[in-house]
């Protein structure tokens, strides 16, 4: 059978996506992804059965014009993540590019997060947003936690790469530990890492826990345990500007490990952290223990959040300062509907809780859900509650969390800080 130009070219690209107009329009106004749904046809390289499993691969339009290149997911419905604007990129060039940007990004947090005694704890490597599609790094004190969440990056090449250029960094006093995000390893179709640490210049029994600091709170951490990789570093501004704002008596729903809580902590004299996670509540509470110096009532329950708020609000019961903190409503954007009705519940009784003056905080983390729609269920609920809600700050993830104006799935944390009347 005769082949047609447009096979021909993607083959001398070696292995290649073509993918619709609609998907090449969006790659040339700066997006990133091409979904699956997206490709028209794949062009193994000559005499290859199929393409590999986390390849690169050149990216085209329909008519045979290259775009880029990206990593390859035989699995994901995110089938290509672009790495590079240039077509045919080797295995080789894609390694000494992740170098260079790797010490970017890592100039880029001396520069927004700088390491101090009040902060020895960030987001080294946040994925797009660095040019480091499939790649997660966070810092903790002594220890860094390596999140490899492709096919493409899940190698051993990008591990010694990664390792290396971390350690030139930290100095051989540095842990380096890959922790697997389990949701994106069933996605992506991907074997566990290899068991113990990437690097330990400590000793052969590498460790997995710390403390680290975090606005000059002490927080514990441990490679083993926790969501995500162990705490919510994306919060760390807003953790301060929230106990900026706090008095009184402070509710913190959906506290995890305490943070939000022991921040209030510093202004309140009696601060409440609600969790349905025992084990997150049992860290909070070690949290607790190492700043004693925080002088406020510190309590914590075990609950549903929905629950406890409708009991609270039946017995009457009245805060100064509420934080509203829950975990990603929506996860897709089928779900973005019912996790307007959760946002719009959780806040509405918390505004009707507050005392005249009061502080309510309230957060999404739902990429689906954005900042206009978030804002808009909060003024719902402050119309429901018959109450005057004055907005004071809008506020993202903190810098090293960047986000990309061409990829909106990096703009994804919403934080309001309001006062109620």
């Amino acid at each position: 059978m005769e082949r047609g130009p447009r096979v021909a070219a993607a083959e001398s690209f070696g292995p290649a996506a073509s993918i619709t107009r609609r998907a090449a329009d969006r790659l040339r106004a700066g997006y990133l992804w091409v979904y699956r749904s997206d490709i028209e046809s794949l062009v193994p390289p000559l005499g290859a059965v199929e393409i590999a499993a986390g390849a690169l691969i050149t990216v085209m339009d329909s008519r045979g014009i290259p775009l880029g290149t990206g990593l390859y997911s035989a699995a994901s419905q995110i089938a290509v993540r672009m790495v590079a604007g240039e077509a045919a990129v080797t295995r080789e060039a894609y390694l000494a590019e992740v170098r260079r940007r790797l010490a970017g990004a890592l100039a880029l947090r001396d520069a927004v997060a700088p390491e101090s005694m009040e902060n020895d704890a960030c987001r080294l490597i946040f994925s797009e947003a660095d040019g480091l599609p499939g790649i997660i790094a966070d810092r903790y004190n002594d220890l860094v936690i390596l999140q490899l969440l492709t096919q493409g990056t899940a190698q051993e090449d990008l591990r010694g790469v990664l390792t290396e250029v971390l350690v030139e960094r930290f100095g051989p006093g540095v842990t380096v530990w890959e922790r697997p995000d389990g949701k994106m390893r069933e996605l992506e179709q991907l074997a566990a890492p290899a068991a113990g640490a990437l690097y330990s210049g400590i000793s052969e029994l590498a460790p997995s826990a710390t403390v680290f600091t975090i606005n000059g709170l002490r927080f514990h951490f441990d490679a083993g345990a926790g969501q995500k990789t162990g705490a919510f570093l994306d919060q760390r501004l807003n953790y301060a500007a929230a106990a900026s704002y706090a008095r009184g008596r402070g509710l913190d729903v959906c506290t995890y490990q305490g943070g939000f809580a022991l921040h209030l902590a510093q202004r309140c004299q009696r601060v409440t952290g609600v969790d349905a996670s025992r084990a997150a509540l049992e860290v909070a509470d070690r949290n607790h223990g190492l700043n004693p110096e925080l002088g406020a009532e510190v309590e914590w329950i075990e609950a549903d959040a929905f629950e406890l708020l409708r009991e609270y609000e039946s017995s009457g019961e009245r805060f100064d300062t509420i934080v509203l903190d829950p975990p990603a409503f929506a996860k897709s954007k089928r779900a973005a509907e019912g996790a307007m009705r959760g946002y719009k519940e959780l806040n509405l009784r918390a505004i009707k809780m507050l005392q005249p003056g009061g502080t309510l905080v309230t957060c999404s983390c739902s990429h689906h859900v954005p900042l206009e729609e978030f804002t808009g269920v909060v003024a719902a609920a402050a119309s429901d509650a018959g109450r005057r809600v004055q907005v004071l700050e809008t506020r993202g993830a903190a810098p090293d969390h960047p986000a990309v104006l061409t990829l909106p799935e990096t703009s994804y944390l919403k934080c309001l800080i309001c006062r109620v009347g």
